[in-house]
């Protein structure tokens, strides 16, 4: 499937069909609010500032299940973001990445984009995945990763 056939639950409850992303530049994160790595939403908007007018969406997909790092509900997720980090790119209801519940969206990323020696599993809170304007999944960066060392891979994408 394309990752533009996949659907999700916006921040404030309304369906997302991802389609309304065809012919953009996707980066896809999975996030949380009490991690280390926390202070990456900085450099995801960053990015996404820097690019959303040449067709870049980041989308931010807050999940719980890495040391219970995202206690918050949807309306707390949203005001911490916004509060502390000045978010603007679309997030989305908390979900799960890995396990049995995992959300279809992200099943589909990681079988795309496995990660170090072939594995399907995502490590941790902030691993990023970059999908081409055609929907299909080019490559996956890990949570140390930082947003701003992600901007040539972005840039060959556009072009």
């Amino acid at each position: 499937m394309n990752i533009f056939d996949y659907s999700a639950i916006g921040l404030t409850g309304e369906p997302v069909d991802l389609s309304r992303y065809k012919g953009k530049v996707l980066l896809i994160v999975n996030t949380a609010s009490a991690c280390g790595f926390t202070p990456q939403y900085k450099g995801l908007e960053q990015v996404y500032r820097q690019f959303r007018d040449q067709g870049v969406v980041v989308l931010g997909f807050p999940c719980n299940q890495f040391g219970g790092q995202e206690p918050g509900d949807e309306a707390a997720i949203g005001a911490f973001c916004e509060k502390n980090y000045g978010v603007t790119f679309p997030l989305f209801a908390k979900i799960d990445v890995n396990g049995s519940d995992a959300d279809p969206l992200f099943t589909q990323l990681k079988k795309d984009a496995p990660g170090l020696l072939g594995t399907e599993a995502i490590k941790w809170n902030f691993t990023k995945f970059l999908v081409g304007k055609d929907g299909k999944v080019v490559t996956r960066f890990a949570p140390s990763t930082k947003p701003e060392a992600l901007t040539g891979a972005i840039e060959k994408l556009l072009t």
